[in-house]
């Protein structure tokens, strides 16, 4: 990937781990931290962001292959696509409005070599991510005491532990190397 301008954190978990859950409480936090958090969530299926009777929904299965909805207070693009290569990470990240964000936060993109916080809840039966995937750089677990690893653990159930994580090892981290340059 690109040198990225914005520091970022992916989280990587099976299905029913809770990474939404946690993603909402910590974009609420840094929220209220004054931060600008962008999101960008993989889905492994084809989605609607709208529904029929709506007009962008109307016009963009007329055929319209962009459809641009815009207010006052947001806007979306919707981008219809023929089957192809999967965009990358850094793709999506191109899309963000970079300058209006303080930290990216992504769910989902396993493979992509970014710094990530593992999701493991152990009654789920799953394996760990991170003896596979040397970009983990935590695991945040629902049961701490059953990790041995060098790794950091986080309690999962503790979002406020986790951004105090994030904002050491990440947004910090990545202003201290911005400031050396």
């Amino acid at each position: 990937m690109r040198d990225i301008k914005i520091p970022l954190i992916g989280f990587a978990a099976y299905s029913g781990t809770g990474k939404t859950t946690l993603l909402v409480s910590l974009i609420r936090i840094f929220k209220e931290r004054s931060l600008r958090v962008g999101m960008i969530k993989h889905a492994h299926h084809n989605f609607e962001i709208d529904y029929p009777g709506k007009d962008s929904f109307e016009l963009r299965k007329a055929g319209a292959t962009q459809v641009y909805v815009c207010s006052g207070t947001r806007w979306a693009l919707m981008v219809e696509r023929e089957p192809g290569p999967a965009d990358t990470l850094q793709d999506h990240i191109d899309r963000l409005d970079a300058k209006n964000l303080d930290l990216i936060l992504v769910e989902g993109f396993k493979p992509a070599i970014i710094p990530k916080i593992e999701l493991h809840r152990p009654i789920l039966g799953k394996p760990l991510l991170f003896p596979q995937d040397s970009s983990i750089i935590a695991i945040a677990t629902d049961k701490p005491e059953l990790m041995t690893t060098a790794l950091p653990v986080l309690d999962l159930n503790d979002p406020e532990a986790i951004a105090a994580f994030i904002s050491e090892h990440i947004l910090h981290q990545h202003a201290a190397n911005a400031v050396e340059i």
